[in-house]
């Protein structure tokens, strides 16, 4: 994968301005239009706003008054206040020490694989819900070349050798290696070469789905 494939850098900061409150709203009018399937056009008959202003205040670039954040609340069928919604948001972290994972039996799981979920949070901005488990296979774990579910994921491995199936290929996976595959298709370990064997999955869905 080249460096041109990729559409976001991971270390670059936000520009000071994107907390600003007239981005917050303009985000949420923007986010509101396109769910309600409207464009730009369409909303300014709806409001009696000139296109030009609609598109100042979904870039941020204008303070819309009281009156206009009605119309544009009565438009678009939202509450007033959900233009607010993200300007302050409360943002979580989960620190989970060494040996401190929640043990749980997921649904699909085989005897003798240990899941341990290394943090949660529930609903956010992103719309995004994800799961980070630390996976054991031991000696006594069974194989099941069939568990499917929502999202995406991805598998690094920590210790030990396992072959990966995910839908007709199987992967060879050693410590340090990744697999990121679409979660939809049948996968699990098919065969384990030497074990104990130790991975990090982390699983990625729409919110309101369930693994």
């Amino acid at each position: 994968m080249s460096a041109s494939m990729l559409e976001q850098d991971p270390h670059k900061l936000r520009e000071e301005r994107e907390n600003v409150l007239e981005v917050a709203i303009g985000r949420e009018v923007r986010a509101f239009r396109h769910q309600a399937g409207m464009t730009v056009a369409d909303l300014s008959k709806r409001t009696g706003l000139s296109i030009g202003m609609l598109s100042k205040i979904e870039n941020g670039n204008i303070s819309p008054s009281l009156s206009t954040l009605q119309s544009l609340s009565h438009a678009l069928s939202v509450p007033l206040t959900m233009f607010f919604r993200r300007f302050e948001d409360v943002h979580e972290a989960v620190h989970t020490k060494s040996g401190e994972g929640v043990e749980i039996d997921r649904r699909g799981t085989r005897s003798g694989h240990q899941y341990k979920l290394l943090g949660h949070i529930g609903q956010n901005a992103s719309g995004v819900q994800v799961e980070p488990y630390l996976i054991t296979l031991t000696s006594e774990s069974d194989v099941f070349p069939t568990f499917q579910h929502e999202g995406i994921e991805t598998i690094y491995m920590l210790e030990g050798i396992v072959d990966y199936r995910h839908g007709r290929n199987v992967y060879r996976l050693e410590p340090g290696d990744t697999l990121f595959f679409d979660a939809d298709a049948p996968h699990g370990p098919a065969e384990m070469h030497q074990l104990p064997a130790r991975y990090l999955s982390i699983i990625a869905y729409p919110q309101g789905k369930q693994v």
